[in-house]
């Protein structure tokens, strides 16, 4: 009877929830949501995934249960994706331009040098052009929600030091494995490597590589100064991180469903943004503390790489188009100019 009465109450409780929300208990069904992330548990990556899936339990009354795999435990980005494709993955969150192998557009985040500060990054983001973007994945059997923030990338090497821009030259660099990461790295003089994230604390051990970019908060979450002896605060490029949903899934939800999500993503995007720009404020000063060497490259040595990275960006406004390259110019020069 005790135990009735506990169900019965549980009950009540969700169905109140629900009617917070202004939801019907009959749009919504028992669901569990795979939600892997390629960061350990602790990065702001996966506590937004935490987040989120609070939101979403508490927006569907316990309905929808959405189960955290980080650390890449389900395979990496690209592997996810297409299991997403096929439908035996729900969602996952990921550098938008790994998705540039999907939707070619995508790549217009990865602009070298394009963003001065997260504002300007923010403003692409959630205006119409990342709006656009997003939509685009549709016709590539994904649903994109919202971005999530991991930082501006910096470099990281495990002996030779990058204090300059000269000092790239012949480094075999770790990068993200899409056409334009390769093409930026080789541009500015160093041997880019494509690889896996997955594999690349290892590379950087057995010296198959020199060195990789990356955000504050992945160096200190993978311990990459354990195998890393330099870090070159560069800011060469943002990384926005896109949540994206299986459509095959997606399809199968109801409008409340569907809005349940969305709007869980959205709502983490502010909290997930928050945290992890408070994590990489505190990311630096760990480092230093784990005996990093930090150089930060001055305005001259940036203008000389900006430079030397133009045959790789004039490549990718081809890739992108010029109109869709002018819109997020143009979003940029407007919180810049304060309009």
């Amino acid at each position: 009877m005790i135990a009735f009465r506990r169900t019965l109450l549980a009950a009540s409780v969700a169905a109140a929830s629900l009617l917070s929300f202004g939801v019907s208990a009959q749009d919504i069904q028992a669901r569990t949501i795979k939600f892997p992330s390629a960061s350990q548990k602790g990065h702001p990556q996966v506590m937004g995934v935490e987040h989120f899936a609070e939101l979403v339990a508490k927006k569907s009354g316990g309905k929808m249960v959405v189960k955290s795999f980080p650390g890449g435990s389900l395979g990496p980005d690209a592997q996810v994706v297409s299991a997403m494709q096929g439908g035996t993955v729900e969602m996952n969150v990921m550098n938008a331009s790994l998705l540039a192998g999907n939707i070619k557009e995508m790549a217009v985040f990865d602009y070298p040098f394009l963003f001065a500060n997260a504002q300007e990054a923010d403003a692409v983001a959630d205006g119409t052009v990342g709006r656009k973007l997003l939509d685009k994945l549709q016709e590539r059997g994904l649903v994109g929600l919202a971005y999530w923030d991991l930082g501006f990338r910096q470099m990281h090497t495990a002996k030779k030091p990058i204090r300059n821009a000269d000092e790239l030259k012949g480094m075999k660099m770790r990068v993200i494995p899409t056409s334009q990461y390769v093409d930026f790295m080789n541009a500015i003089g160093a041997n880019a490597t494509p690889m896996p994230y997955t594999e690349t604390y290892s590379a950087l051990e057995q010296g198959a590589i020199d060195g990789m970019t990356n955000p504050l908060l992945n160096i200190v979450s993978e311990k990459f100064y354990e195998v890393s002896k330099h870090l070159t605060l560069s800011n060469h490029m943002y990384t926005p991180q896109a949540v994206i949903v299986s459509k095959k899934f997606w399809d199968k939800l109801s409008a409340t469903e569907q809005k349940i999500l969305q709007d869980a993503a959205s709502e983490t995007a502010l909290y997930q943004r928050k945290v992890a720009r408070e994590e990489a404020t505190k990311a630096l000063a760990e480092l230093k503390k784990q005996g990093m060497q930090v150089h930060e490259l001055t305005a001259q040595d940036i203008a000389k790489l900006r430079e030397r990275a133009k045959p790789a960006t004039d490549k990718l406004t081809q890739q992108v188009g010029e109109p869709l390259v002018k819109e997020v110019f143009a979003a940029v020069e407007k919180v810049r100019s304060g309009k």
